[in-house]
């Protein structure tokens, strides 16, 4: 859920909530959207991704009720609501997207055994929609968050992150990795997150200093679920069964020589994005580490190239707004696509004396295929999901 005002959503959401229900909310949680700087459909691989917790969050305000009924508002869509029982949160069919996320999250909670009550929730959030910063996974991390706080217990950070893409998996209809959640619950100010989607160890890489972090959302907005993001999942799978390996995370050079040709043509450019763009990430935390812009921009690049070619889930107008800002920002730093693909945002690392320059030529050289005009974010790497005081 977004918002075009500035209201910040705590405002929003706390407002919505005494409208709705006549009464001040109890408790307040957010969860940061995130930006992935590099490794783009390589969490369901089992392969490295390199997110980014940003500062843009859902707000939920919360209270509880005394029976098992759940009231949901939705701040940012003209005031709608739900209702619906605890019993019956695994029922999605008929619901509205934005409540599937909340039904999942209830009924993904209670199959792990905690206990959920009735409640009252009033959501707000500045993450756009349709602009691949997981707008998804912030919500479900900050209706899971309430959760917790309502009902007295907590949930370790990893097992809320694993709750919300299984929401977002059997309830939503999107058979997304881990990545987004893991960024949203995870999250270290001023850091991104070097993520080994097997294992799900986390190490926060610093940012360079002085490099500002650009999301360039592109006004072509998409929807995961309606896109071809579920096929590339299969094809990937087909690419790992055909390599003999148990995801592509496996595949190593010496194999890729020997078995990589054996596969159908668009599975075999599949799989060699995911192979490239998981390495890169390794690559990437080593550049960014020193501070090296040049092969930070490089990797970028070649991250952006590889989803254009061999994964095909760029499109025309979003190949040429990262090719216009990297031309901005030349050797000191990159810009690339970022998100499931199919529309959205750029995401570009430069330096801070640049920003002007890069909005002036994103405002002069850029229009989508429907004329409208991108919106420059310069965003500051945030902490995880939690509680507000």
């Amino acid at each position: 859920m977004s918002q075009t005002t500035t209201t910040p959503p705590r405002e929003r959401a706390v407002q919505g909530f005494a409208r709705a229900f006549g009464v001040q909310p109890q408790q307040l949680s957010r969860a940061p959207a995130r930006v992935n700087l590099i490794g783009e459909h390589t969490d369901y691989n089992e392969g490295y991704a390199m997110p980014c917790a940003i500062d843009r969050d859902t707000v939920v305000a919360a209270a509880p009720r005394d029976d098992d009924v759940v009231e949901v508002l939705a701040c940012d869509l003209d005031g709608a609501s739900a209702r619906f029982r605890v019993d019956d949160a695994s029922d999605v069919a008929g619901s509205p997207q934005w409540v599937r996320y909340v039904q999942g999250m209830v009924a993904v909670l209670r199959e792990r055994g905690l206990p959920v009550r009735g409640a009252q929730l009033a959501i707000a959030g500045n993450v756009p929609q349709g602009a691949g910063l997981s707008s998804s996974a912030s919500l479900e991390l900050a209706v899971g968050q309430a959760l917790a706080s309502l009902n007295g217990w907590q949930l370790a950070p990893r097992a809320m992150a694993l709750a919300g893409q299984r929401a977002e998996n059997a309830y939503a209809g999107c058979q997304c990795g881990v990545l987004d959640q893991m960024s949203s619950a995870l999250g270290v100010a001023g850091h991104a997150l070097l993520l080994d989607c097997r294992s799900l160890d986390v190490q926060p890489i610093p940012l360079p200093a002085n490099t500002a972090v650009l999301v360039i959302d592109s006004k072509i907005q998409r929807g995961l679920v309606d896109s071809e993001y579920n096929l590339r999942r299969q094809q990937c799978e087909a690419a790992a069964a055909g390599l003999g390996v148990k995801a592509l995370r496996d595949v190593d050079d010496d194999l890729w020589s020997r078995r990589g040709g054996t596969l159908d043509l668009v599975v075999r450019r599949r799989a060699r994005h995911i192979i490239t763009d998981s390495r890169r990430c390794e690559l990437m935390a080593d550049a960014m580490r020193q501070g090296d812009l040049p092969a930070i921009g490089r990797l970028m690049r070649e991250s952006h190239w590889s989803m254009r070619d061999d994964f095909e889930i760029t499109v025309p107008a979003i190949d040429a707004l990262a090719a216009l800002v990297q031309g901005v920002i030349g050797d000191a730093g990159g810009a690339r696509m970022t998100g499931g693909g199919f529309g959205g945002c750029v995401i570009a690392l430069a330096p801070v004396g640049q920003v002007d320059e890069i909005r002036a030529a994103v405002a002069a050289g850029y229009r989508s295929p429907q004329g409208r005009e991108a919106e420059v974010h310069v965003c500051a790497a945030s902490h995880g999901a939690g509680s507000l005081a």
